[in-house]
């Protein structure tokens, strides 16, 4: 295959950066009774001294100011790390300055989403509480560190297009990556320009900034593409030896203490596929079974003719170095690995299996050794044209109205769930409603599953958008000869839950009357529920071997329908990960790959989850654009990975 230049749609994508990224506050803070935090200074301080964003007074913890938000008191590590500024400001329109009591928090547990008086937007995590004291994990967003100056200081090394985080067992920066340092004080200007990469190539020094790696003795300079006060772009020399190592930032002559990292082989982070003229894939025009695609990241390793710096980079196909990639779970011949002829930008060309599933969501994972790449996903149809994924796995087709840039929708759902731990198992039936308004929509939102037959690691969405809940009035819920009245949600408008019967036996028939409120109007609506998912071999799952894949088999569920096969695994906070598989319900069973359980971490207590989720027939409530039902089968079992 030949390589041309680079598209401008490609390119402008592989180096787009947010001005956004560069300034945000990510720290730590232990809040005593009486003092205040400001989320947009990250300092703590009595509240005489300042007036800050969160007050801790005895037994509550009081928004200051204009500060507002909302606590999700089951959150998780998972919850924390997806929630991202254009997720937190979705969210306000639904933030209050109602008073959070401390009591029922939770260490490890407790989320917390604020919007600062300075206008930016903040997660909290709780990870521990006394009868005086709270400390938080949290980032600002958009906020800049108080003090300035100083020396520089190193927080993370990463891909620049996996983020693959320090910890995980898939984290390593391979010789030749394009990578990032996030930090303070990484340099005294505002985000530069992107330099050229053309003759004489890319400074080692920037802007007063200069970095230095070492590894077993060797000391290399990384090319800087660019430079900020908190991120850096760099491409790692191909000269660089593998091991744990440590790179040390300088700014006008002052230089950080030395933060490690890994350096490996090849660790792959992967951004887009495109077909061999450099188009994207859309759902319209999908990749086809037997075509060549090229997948766009960097990773792939150490190319010693080549400089790291200079444009163009010669495109060597490194075969040498061990990878090997899957489309929708089937391995894909690989007829390139290699340079782009951009510094760090590397290019992956396979070939399409012919096998493999169609669907809009197909996963594409690269794995080198045991080293698993973040997963991207393309729309694969046979002979390209418009990708089809089935209604009953999806779900209806939910988008704005013709003119609209948004939508009004009411769900009612009855859940069946089975919860198993190493000392109890617990099952219960929750009958529950939601009524939204979705508005400023910048993408597609999607469900976020894979297709079927594909796996994925999951990923924070793009896609930017904002929910208002809608009163929908008293909600009822009957069934079994009984009838409930659902509750709403504390701090969440337009959320509706109650318990019902245990165990809903099969052809149970639901209904759901809704009395109208302010925003939306009076329903029933009615769902019979299908026979329950019954995972059969669970009882002898108690660990899972990354390496070895794992398999699930169950019974019973909506024949025709799909089974969605998930886990989670977190060493600590912020350093975890989570999968999600789909496959037939008729199959009867699932292989996990390895390549998807080696992104885990191990020796780590964490959860694997299947379950069934049957959608019901939509109807019709006024002021709402779309309303639908489904019914859920779920069973989560505490497991350790190893």
């Amino acid at each position: 295959m030949a390589f041309g230049r680079i598209g401008i749609g490609v390119l402008t994508l592989l180096f787009s950066i947010p001005a956004a990224a560069f300034a945000d506050i990510v720290s730590t803070a232990t809040l005593t009774v009486g003092q205040t935090l400001s989320l947009d200074k990250g300092t703590v301080a009595s509240v005489a001294a300042q007036s800050g964003d969160l007050l801790l007074s005895s037994g509550t913890l009081t928004f200051q100011g204009s500060a507002s938000g909302t606590v999700l008191g089951n959150g998780t590590l998972i919850l924390y790390n997806v929630l991202t500024q254009q997720v937190l400001q979705g969210a306000s329109t639904s933030f209050q300055q109602t008073a959070i009591p401390t009591g029922p928090l939770v260490a490890n547990a407790a989320v917390i989403e604020v919007k600062t008086n300075g206008g930016n937007y903040a997660k909290l995590l709780l990870t521990a509480i006394s009868s005086t004291s709270l400390t938080f994990q949290y980032t600002t967003y958009g906020a800049s560190a108080a003090g300035g100056g100083g020396a520089p200081a190193v927080t993370a090394v990463q891909n620049n297009y996996s983020y693959i985080a320090q910890g995980l067992p898939n984290y390593g920066i391979a010789p030749g990556t394009l990578f990032i340092v996030k930090g303070t004080n990484l340099n005294s200007q505002p985000l530069s320009a992107l330099q050229s990469s053309a003759s004489p190539g890319l400074p080692q020094t920037f802007n007063g900034t200069s970095v230095s790696v070492t590894v077993n003795g060797t000391t290399v300079q990384p090319a800087i593409y660019y430079t900020s006060p908190t991120q850096l772009g760099l491409v790692l020399p191909s000269t660089t030896p593998v091991g744990t190592g440590t790179i040390t930032v300088t700014n006008n002559g002052t230089a950080s203490a030395p933060a490690q990292f890994v350096v490996v082989q090849s660790a792959m982070g992967m951004v887009v596929a495109t077909d061999a003229n450099y188009n994207y894939f859309s759902n319209s025009s999908s990749a086809s079974p037997g075509q060549p695609v090229i997948l766009w990241g960097s990773g792939v390793g150490a190319d010693a003719s080549n400089d790291d710096r200079t444009f163009p980079m010669k495109q060597n196909n490194l075969t040498s170095i061990p990878m090997t990639v899957y489309v929708g779970g089937i391995q894909a011949a690989i007829a390139y690995r290699g340079r782009s002829q951009f510094p760090g930008v590397d290019q992956i060309v396979v070939t399409i299996p012919n096998n493999v599933a169609a669907g809009c969501n197909v996963s594409i994972v690269t794995l080198s050794g045991n080293i698993v790449s973040n997963t991207i996903a393309i729309p694969v149809a046979q002979g390209g044209g418009a990708c089809t994924d089935p209604s009953s796995a999806f779900g209806p087709a939910v988008s704005p109205p013709s003119g609209k840039n948004g939508y009004s929708t009411g769900v009612v759902t009855v859940l069946q769930s089975t919860g198993i731990t190493r000392t109890s198992t617990v099952v219960g039936t929750t009958a529950s409603a939601d009524f939204v308004r979705v508005s400023g929509l910048t993408g597609t939102v999607g469900s976020g599953l894979p297709s079927v037959g594909s796996c994925t690691i999951l990923v924070a969405s793009n896609v930017q958008f904002q929910q208002t809940g809608l009163d929908a009035g008293s909600i009822s819920v009957s069934g079994g000869g009984t009838q409930t009245n659902l509750q709403g949600v504390a701090s969440q408008k337009g959320v509706y839950s109650a318990t019902v019967s245990a165990v809903p036996a099969t052809g149970q028939s639901y209904t759901f009357t809704g009395a109208g409120g302010a925003d939306v109007g009076a329903f029933s609506t009615s769902i019979n529920f299908p026979p329950p998912l019954v995972w059969t071999n669970q009882p002898s799952i108690t660990s899972v071997n990354r390496a070895q894949g794992q398999l699930i088999t169950w019974s019973g569920g909506a024949k025709g329908t799909y089974v969605q096969i998930g886990g989670q695994s977190a060493v600590s906070v912020g350093v975890g990960a989570t999968f999600v598989c789909l496959a037939p319900v008729d199959d009867g069973q699932f292989m996990i790959p390895s390549w998807i359980l080696l992104a885990l971490p191990p020796n780590a207590t964490g959860a694997l989850n299947i379950f069934n989720l049957v959608y019901g027939p939509t109807y019709s409530v006024p002021s709402l654009d779309y309303a639908y039902s489904f019914t859920e089968s779920l069973t989560d079992k505490v497991v350790a990975y190893q």
